[in-house]
């Protein structure tokens, strides 16, 4: 009777000792969930007015995408670091004495801190990729080889999506060179050939009336910045005359703005009876972000 006793009475004190741990640790996940939660909701308003103070006079594209980029790196950063801090204020609950295991994990991170260089290198070139505004998730990008739509950035990498859906994993150490095809505002770069025995100034007049057209144009015109014009003839090659012609567009506009540029040219010249008239992109071209319309490399 007594040995039952006594299995009686240390069940009790088991469960009232699992009841008190287990609601320490309860409040300390709900301490932290709402800690989360808040900090979720701060750092929004809090980026954005701070954002906005340092561009003033950006686009309100640019503003949008660097507030959206500092707050998902914030906010997923501050999360980790809650999480560790309530991990390490529940251990004590369960009797483990946290001061040597702090202690070892420090050791442990020392040795493993010298193999580990490349990670180092990376979240460094992560903070300075973010601080100096390079790019910003829904930017089109070139860097470390492949282009493609920002889609994911943190400290460590960033992730991008090519024209053939392909996600490509960077990391930031892999970064040296960025080619922005995004930041600010985007131009139109195309190269119009025309035969050597077309009328150029009406190859000209039919270009800039074209482009003139889009700007008036619903559509097309809250895209453009800058009419698309025949600048100067830039060559002459074989077969035909190459006519340079720029444009200036909101960011990511470029491409559905090229692919119209070239419909209308092709209609236009076809009934100036100026043929054949062949059209081309200048330069690397990035591909469009997704859901963007794009024209043909070439017509």
């Amino acid at each position: 009777m007594p040995a039952v006793m006594a299995i009686h009475i240390d069940t009790d004190r088991a469960i009232e000792d699992a009841l008190t741990h287990g609601g320490h640790i309860l409040l300390v996940a709900v301490i932290a969930f709402a800690a989360i939660k808040i900090i979720q909701r701060l750092i929004g308003p809090l980026v954005r007015i701070a954002v906005r103070e340092q561009m003033a006079g950006e686009t309100q594209v640019e503003i949008d995408k660097r507030t959206d980029t500092l707050t998902h790196v914030t906010h997923r950063t501050i999360s980790v670091v809650v999480i560790v801090i309530a991990v390490i204020t529940a251990l004590p609950e369960l009797g483990l004495n946290v001061g040597p295991l702090i202690a070892g994990v420090g050791i442990v991170g020392l040795a493993v801190g010298f193999g580990a260089q490349n990670l180092v290198r990376d979240v460094i070139n992560g903070m300075f990729i973010l601080l100096e505004n390079q790019y910003a998730r829904g930017d089109v990008v070139t860097i470390a080889g492949a282009t493609g739509l920002v889609e994911d950035i943190n400290l460590r990498r960033t992730v991008l999506r090519d024209l053939d859906g392909v996600v490509h994993f960077i990391p930031h150490a892999e970064v040296k060179t960025t080619s922005n095809q995004t930041k600010g505002f985007s131009r139109v770069n195309l190269i119009v050939s025309v035969p050597y025995d077309a009328d150029v100034d009406r190859a000209f007049a039919v270009i800039n009336r074209v482009g003139e057209e889009m700007t008036r144009d619903p559509q097309w015109g809250p895209r453009i910045r800058e009419a698309p014009r025949a600048l100067r003839i830039d060559r002459l090659a074989d077969t035909a005359v190459e006519i340079r012609v720029l444009g200036v567009t909101e960011p990511m506009e470029q491409w559905p703005v090229k692919g119209e540029l070239r419909r209308r040219l092709r209609l236009a010249f076809d009934k100036e009876g100026i043929r054949p008239a062949r059209m081309r992109d200048s330069g690397p071209q990035a591909p469009p972000p997704q859901g963007a319309e794009a024209g043909p490399a070439e017509q």
